[in-house]
């Protein structure tokens, strides 16, 4: 496949705009036409909203692309002693739409914690409290069950978390990014050298340790959130690297084993982060669901 041109991050960072949350700075990204349908995408710990930048301008063609880094990530705030939480950070992208004067009904690309946040955001779909179009997930912890996190993420978790957060450097970062990357596509130097500087921007490693308490949310959380994507009514589908160890093909067998329909595309050769892995490829399978998304709707109208 053609490969995708990407943002460098300081062009990234130029083209970010500002909005206050609870108090606290958070910087978002807006491209495409004004009456395009809203696509809203959603990153993943530890990084920010650069993860998309493979993506961003092609989907920007077609839609009115939409990303915040949330609360303690990238370029945003990240304040000491905060209770982080994924049900805040579904506040969040509700306040940004807000922000935008989005109302309407809106698409979600999630990946990694950020499908948490979706998922949160479809159980509010079915409670009235927002419209979801359709939502698709990039590898994430859908289910806490299948989710195996790596050493670090439960050292976090452990009462030594403060201090390994503190200890967090570019050289940690790069071998357990190399552990969750497909073999053969590993991040570069320079994408190396971008994720640490999003994590480093305002001391990030220090409030790491509270970022973390999302995967006990998420076990609290599990039945309210497989509930909503049981329900039906919004088009779901998974595209997943299948050698990411952490939510791989084994996440996506359990997805099939628990959701009627399953729309699911396995990438064989490729790690926790498809959007830079292979971004070509959920670009062509995204616009894939999109024009079934787009047929069916027709089709509809017509019956």
């Amino acid at each position: 496949m053609t490969a995708l041109p990407g943002i460098a991050l300081d062009e990234w960072r130029a083209q970010g705009q500002g909005f206050t949350f609870k108090g606290h700075a958070i910087r978002y990204w807006v491209a495409g036409a004004l009456d395009a349908e809203p696509l809203l995408l959603i990153h993943g710990f530890p990084t920010a909203s650069w993860d998309w930048h493979y993506l961003w301008q092609a989907l920007a063609q077609r839609y009115r692309v939409i990303a915040c880094d949330m609360l303690g990530f990238g370029y945003s705030a990240k304040p000491r002693g905060h209770a982080y939480s994924l049900l805040e950070q579904a506040d969040l992208q509700q306040a940004l739409l807000a922000h935008l004067s989005i109302s309407g009904p809106v698409h979600v690309l999630a990946h990694d914690y950020g499908d948490s946040v979706a998922q949160e955001l479809l159980a509010r779909h079915h409670e009235g409290r927002i419209q979801l179009a359709s939502c698709v997930f990039l590898n994430g912890g859908l289910f806490p069950e299948t989710h195996r996190p790596v050493l670090m993420q439960k050292l976090l978790l452990s009462p030594l978390g403060p201090l390994l957060g503190k200890l967090f450097s570019r050289g940690k970062l790069k071998a357990n990014l190399n552990k969750v990357f497909g073999p053969h596509t590993p991040p570069s130097e320079a994408e190396l050298d971008a994720f640490w500087s999003l994590i480093a921007h305002n001391d990030g490693p220090a409030v790491m340790h509270r970022l973390i308490r999302y995967m006990p949310e998420r076990r609290q959380q599990r039945e309210r959130w497989v509930a909503a994507m049981q329900k039906g009514g919004v088009p779901l589908r998974v595209i997943d690297g299948a050698l990411d160890p952490i939510s791989g093909a084994h996440m996506v067998a359990r997805y099939r084993e628990l959701i009627a329909n399953a729309d699911t595309v396995l990438l064989e050769q490729i790690g926790h982060y498809p959007q830079t892995e292979a971004p070509a490829e959920v670009l062509a399978h995204y616009l894939q669901f999109r024009e079934w998304l787009e047929a069916k709707t027709c089709s509809d109208v017509l019956s």
